[in-house]
Parts: structure tokens; sequence; C-alpha cells
């Protein structure tokens, strides 16, 4: 008969918590360390609060820590099933208050390492290991004597090993700022051994751990769904071999970073589902994705295939021996769409194909494009995409060609004349605008020209409110047409700084020369093109509309009327005086 669990709990010291009694394990499934300088910050608030009130230490009220779960026996070895945020950040603490007091540097070590004795035979060690990737780090630079000194900023880190060096030298120059003597730092390292407690809650099996690791997180534990995912995952995979799918799948979360690594799953689960979630994504993905089943299969053949895929798509890393640059244009164009709704099928499409066949995936790649473009000048809201892709991701699936994927990829000719009739109209301030105009100014350059701007910014030519007794309200009498006119394509331009305020109103020749014509830009084909004008007219105005609109058909195939005029509301223009 199996043995019963058994569950303890009870409230103990940071005296007892660091101590023989204790040598702490964070098992490789759990997250990275990720608290960050507002959980730091709080926490030594906290601490200096009730520190630093009147009288001795022993007079003074405790300070409850919060809790940690231990899978623990008869010995002092305790994995922590939840905790490691509080635990990791207290030896860091102790740390930087070793560095700060060195008259009670053995003190404090003491907290850190277990200096051993060979009498009652307890081996000198670190009280806290941390996960196998993170741990010599944190055993080198922190757990270490002289290990402090050794922290560099110019190091280039992984995120877990990232805030461990970052808290730790935020600590050391908050509490120099906090504690004004030593006195103060020792009365704070008193209280938080002697009056700082936690709440131990300790099972003897892995099997009673997990489920309060579920209910911790049902309860709303800031736990993320591939953490939970993790332990379900490789906890389904035989002992022997699981610290070999450990590393795979840490892997692919350092290489990836944490926050898209968590999207990695999201978008695997449209690849199965192919539908909005009607449930929790965590929920979903165990019902529809189902990698408890096979999960060796599932990191082998699904999440490791995927997330290089995924890699290449967010990075426009595609490499190839053909069609890379153009594969890789076509990404960097998608990733500035303003969603990520297209991901999943441009995954799912470059994992099937980008080994074998690159001339399909550069098709592909044009046409969801264009589909996400159109999408989102059409402003088709979330439930919307997630339907249209859906139909891609079943054509894909079927093994369906770009050009036979049908209405799904396609916009149909009702569309073309949605999006047409968009791009004819006022187009500033719509969440596109921005991506039309880099779009088209790409297009217009040579070579496909790309731009790094930390600021991109569009700017009127004629200006919105024009003075009184501006030459504007000459050339542009018609109050309606030039209300028309002001916010429409042909009277936009791209600036690669913020705007000037004082300078939008000037007159047309000073615009030019004192405004556009700056070299960072000059840059921008668009903008480039208005300083060859002598005037701007609402002739050129619409000249330049029709110009644009032609170039918007030929880089998104939106079938431009047969006899070359565009309407702007009431006033046409052929295209034949544009040129």
């Amino acid at each position: 008969m199996p043995q019963k669990s058994i569950i303890q709990a009870s409230e103990q010291p940071i005296a007892k918590i660091f101590s023989s009694e204790y040598s702490f394990i964070i098992p490789d499934f759990q997250r990275p360390y990720s608290w960050g300088r507002d959980q730091v910050d709080e926490l030594l608030d906290d601490l200096t609060y009730f520190a630093f009130q009147e009288g001795d230490v022993g007079d003074l009220n405790p300070y409850f820590l919060g809790s940690i779960v231990v899978i623990k026996g008869g010995d002092p070895a305790a994995k922590v099933i939840d905790g490691q945020q509080r635990l990791t950040t207290l030896t860091i603490l102790f740390t930087v208050l070793r560095e700060l007091l060195p008259d009670l540097k053995e003190s404090i070590t003491k907290r850190i390492c277990e200096p051993g004795d060979e009498i009652e035979g307890i081996l000198p060690k670190v009280r806290l290991s941390l996960r196998k990737r993170d741990q010599q780090f944190f055993e080198d630079y922190i757990q270490r004597d002289g290990g402090f000194s050794k922290l560099s900023t110019e190091e280039v880190l992984s995120d877990s090993q990232t805030n461990i060096r970052d808290n730790t030298l935020h600590l050391k120059k908050m509490l120099e700022k906090k504690c004004s003597t030593k006195e103060e730092l020792r009365k704070l390292v008193k209280y938080l051994v002697q009056k700082c407690y936690l709440v131990v809650v300790s099972t003897s099996d892995d099997e009673s751990a997990y489920r309060i690791f579920s209910v911790l997180n049902d309860r709303g534990m800031q736990l993320s769904n591939t953490d939970i995912l993790k332990a379900e995952i490789i906890g389904a995979i035989p002992e022997a071999e699981q610290d070999g799918y450990t590393e795979k799948w840490e892997n692919i979360e350092e290489e990836l970073r944490r926050d898209p690594f968590n999207d990695l799953f999201t978008h695997i689960r449209m690849i199965k589902r192919k539908v909005k979630a009607k449930e929790a994504i965590l929920k979903e993905i165990r019902e529809h994705v189902k990698p408890k089943e096979n999960p060796k299969d599932f990191i082998d053949r699904e999440l490791i295939p995927y997330a290089a895929a995924f890699d290449d798509i967010k990075k426009a890393t595609f490499e190839s021996t053909s069609n890379a640059d153009d594969i890789n244009k076509y990404l960097r164009w998608l990733n500035k769409i303003g969603n990520d709704d297209w991901v999943p099928p441009a995954i799912s499409f470059l994992e099937k194909w980008g080994r074998t066949d690159t001339d399909r995936v550069v098709d592909f790649m044009r046409r969801l494009e264009r589909l996400a473009f159109g999408l989102h000048v059409m402003r088709i809201n979330i439930n919307g995409r997630i339907e249209r892709y859906g139909k891609v991701l079943s054509a894909i699936e079927n093994g369906d060609n770009p050009a036979d994927l049908g209405s799904s990829l396609s916009l149909s000719d009702e569309e073309c004349q949605s999006i047409r009739d968009a791009l004819a109209g006022s187009i500033y301030g719509t969440p596109f605008a921005k991506y039309l105009l880099l779009r088209l100014d790409a297009g217009l350059s040579a070579g496909e020209a790309k731009y790094d701007y930390p600021i991109v910014t569009i700017e009127h030519v004629l200006p919105q409110n024009p003075a009184n007794n501006s030459e504007w309200l000459t050339l542009f009498s018609d109050e309606d047409e030039r209300e028309e006119l002001t916010h429409c394509l042909g009277n936009l331009v791209l600036l690669s700084r913020r705007k000037n305020s004082g300078a939008q109103n000037y007159e047309f020749d000073r615009k030019k020369s004192e405004y556009f014509a700056q070299n960072e830009v000059c840059s921008f084909a668009l903008t480039t093109e208005v300083l060859k004008h002598d005037q701007w007219t609402p002739e050129v105005v619409y000249g330049r509309q029709n110009w644009l609109l032609a170039r918007c058909s030929d880089i998104w195939k939106l079938g431009m009327p047969s006899n070359g005029y565009v309407k702007l509301n009431a006033s046409t223009v052929s295209m034949d005086d544009t040129e």
C-alpha cells in the first residue's frame, strides 16, 4: 500500500531558513529568476521601514516575507516548488550586506554557504542551488566571497543572470542610500535574521508537491503558462532522459527570450486549433496540442522546429542559398503590421517548406503580407483576422500551394475595392498610415531602402491649421477641398525626427529649405520627391495622390481602374497628368 503523503506548514525565521536544516535546490523545470527592480525595491522598502523603528531589534515587530513550498524528507535537501524568487533575492541581499559589513563577514557568510562541521558530518556547500544553467554564475559571483567585485555590466548574459547581476548592483546602491551609517546596516541584517519569517509548506513526495504547485497557480501565483507546461511535459518523460530534454527546452527559451517563448505556445495552439481560444490558453494547449501524450515527440518534432521558424520570422533571419533576401524582406514588413495574428500561418508554412522549396515560401510570404496589410487597412477586428488565418492554416495543413489557397489567402475584388477606397481617403491618424508610407517609401527607393531611425513621424506638406494671412489659404481657397486634401496620402511625407510645431505652418518655400531639406529627412524618397516641386497646389496634391495610389496598386496588386482615373471625392485627375 503506498505511503500517505504528509504536508506540513510552519512559520520559521530566516535564521532557521538559512541554516543547516535546509539545503535548497531549484529544479530545472522551474522558470528562470525573474524578479526585477520593482520587486527588489518593494522588499527593501518594507525591510528598512520595519527594521529602522525605534528600539532594539528584539523588541521590534516581526515581518512576514510570504511562503515557500518544498519537497523535503528527513534530510536537509529541499526541492523548491514555489519561492525561488524570494530565496534567491534574500541570498543576494545577504551577499550585498556581507560586502558592506566586512566586520560581520563570517557571520553573514554562514547564511549564504554552509561552512560544514566535521564532527556532525555536515559537508560545506552553498545553501541555495539554482537551476543548472544559472548555478555556476550564481556561485561564482554571488555566493563565493570576493565574487561581487567581478560583476561586469558590460557582459552579455541570459535574462535570469542579467536580473541577478542588476539586482545585486541595485541593492548595493540602494542600501548605501538608505543606510547612512554602519550601525543602520548592522541593525538591518540583525532584523532580517531574527525578526523576518517565511511560512514553509513541505511535502514528502513529488505528486503531492505538483498538486500544490497547480493549486497555487490556479489561485493566481505569477507563473507563466510555459513554467507550468515545462513541469508537466518534462515530468512526463522518463527520469533518466529528463536532464537532456530540460536542456533542449531551456536552449529554446534562452534563444527566444522569455516573453516570445510564451508567445510561441500561443501560436502553436492556433496552428493546432485554428480558431480563437474559447478557454484559458493553458487549458486549450492541454486539450488540443496534448504535449504530455508524447512529450519527447512534442519537443523534438514540434517545439524545436516551430521555435526555429518563429525565431527566423521575428528576427527576419531566414537563411537559404536562394530567396532568403526576399523572404526576410517580407518578414520585416510583416513584423511592422501592428498585430501578430499572421504569425501562426507563417510558422506553419516556413517549418513545412523552408528547407525544401524557398520559391514556394517567398510567394507565400508575399501573399501573406498582402493579406495582413489588407486586413489592417480594412480594420478587420481580431475575430475576423483569426477566422481568416484559421482558414489559411487549414489550407497549409491540407498541403495546398499558395496559388491554390483560394479565398483564405487572396483578397477578393470587393476587398481590393474597400482597400483602394480607404487608401484614397483621409489616412492621417489611421493605424496603418505609417506602415503605408514606409512601405511606399521603400518601394520608391532603389533596392528597397531600410531605415532604422529611432523616431519616424508623419508630416503634412499643406499644414493642418494654416495661419489666417498664409499663402496656403490663397492656394487652397476652397475650404472643403483643403480639408479633403490635408490628410490624404498625397499630402503626407516622413520625417526621421520629432515634429517641430513651430515649422509646421511655414510657407512651402521655407518649409522645403528649412524643414524638409535636411540631410536626415532627405533620405526618405517620399520627402525628396516633394522637394522637386516649385509650388504645392491642389493639382499637385491630386497628381501625387494618384501617383502614389498607383504605386500601392503595384505593390499589393489592388487592381487600379482600367481607365487610369482615381477619384478623390468629387475630383478626378488622369494618371497621364501625374507622370
